[in-house]
């Protein structure tokens, strides 16, 4: 999402970025994100469309956060 879109989003869900559910950077999810879009930073929002049965499809927003390592 673009910084503009991000700003819209957050506006409209009335919260802040650290509010929203994190990601980790390993994720699987991520990994595929990055092959076909290249490099997504920390701290960077994505917007993911799941289709549903009842909703035909909604979105979820994620921050992308660090791996932790251990």
């Amino acid at each position: 999402m673009s910084e503009d879109e991000v700003q819209q989003k957050l506006s409209e869900l009335r919260i802040t970025k650290d509010q929203l559910p994190k990601i980790r950077k390993g994720d699987a999810c991520i990994k595929l994100l990055e092959r076909i879009h290249g490099p997504i930073a920390e701290g960077r929002i994505i917007r993911i469309v799941r289709k549903s049965a009842t909703a035909e499809s909604f979105e979820v927003y994620r921050l992308v956060v660090k791996d932790v390592k251990g």
